[in-house]
């Protein structure tokens, strides 16, 4: 099994090269055109670095009148709280609200390094998503990506739990949990 620091940096280098505008605002139109987007309350990362930009999605989702919760990390725990414009810079530099009470939504938005076939994802190691995936399963898993982070299979642990779809620049790629 290959080790997940050296699969990290990889898939890291990687999405940095495939970031771009135009890929951002294609993975934004597929999102919007997907039947994702007709649900009612979303549980959507705020992006950083190279990730696939969720700035016109949150803005979107805003714009039509959809409630759009952030996460906000706290005791090692991660929740979904109201966004607000007002955000400060919270863990690992990631923007966040100052707090707020853990709000249920149908569908969340994940950030991820690479996802395999089968929806499994690679993340940065603090198992934060896992765990709140857990936790909520009634709640469906979108990883937004850019095609090409997709790979053949990653390592697994018992406590990974598997999206049930990507958004990519090229469109919807459902995986095989049926709850899609």
């Amino acid at each position: 099994m290959c080790d997940k620091a050296v699969l990290r940096r990889k898939a890291e280098e990687r999405r940095r090269t495939l970031k771009s505008d135009g890929r951002d605002e294609a993975l934004a139109r597929a999102f919007f055109a997907s039947r994702f987007a007709e649900a009612e309350s979303f549980f959507v990362y705020l992006s950083v670095r190279s990730e696939a930009d969720t700035s016109r999605i949150v803005r979107g989702l805003l714009e039509r009148g959809k409630k759009v919760c952030v996460p906000f990390l706290q005791d090692g725990e991660m929740r979904a709280v109201p966004y607000t414009d007002k955000l400060i810079s919270g863990a690992f530099g990631i923007p966040s609200p100052e707090g707020g009470e853990d709000t249920p939504c149908e569908v969340a938005l994940a950030p991820l390094l690479a996802a395999d076939g089968e929806g499994y994802r690679l993340g940065y190691g603090g198992g934060y998503y896992d765990r709140y995936f857990a936790s909520r399963p009634e709640m469906l898993r979108v990883g937004l990506m850019y095609a090409g982070q997709a790979v053949p299979a990653l390592p697994r642990s018992p406590h990974d739990v598997p999206l049930d779809a990507a958004v990519t620049e090229e469109g919807v790629r459902l995986f095989g949990g049926g709850r899609n």
